[in-house]
């Protein structure tokens, strides 16, 4: 019988973790509350999270989505609602 050996968690990857959960919550917040200030940055967030994280980490890649989605979703309600984006 052979065992494979249990690898460790890199610090990498729980940071990597802590910045997507802060990107998703950035980027819903920033749907009503000023698109461009909040959704922008948590966008650069969810890309160095996601190129920390190891290959195929799915919170990672949901960050990257949610962040694009709320993009586009916060922009929607600006323009609709009229209010300022900044």
């Amino acid at each position: 019988m052979s065992a494979e050996p249990v690898q460790p968690a890199r610090t990498a990857y729980t940071v990597a973790g802590f910045l997507s959960a802060m990107a998703i919550a950035a980027a819903l917040i920033g749907i009503v509350w000023h698109p461009l200030r909040l959704i922008v940055p948590a966008m650069l967030l969810a890309l160095i999270a996601a190129a920390m994280a190891p290959k195929g980490n799915r919170l990672a890649q949901a960050a990257v989505a949610i962040a694009a989605g709320s993009f586009f979703v916060g922009m929607l309600v600006a323009v609709v609602t009229r209010r300022a984006l900044w």
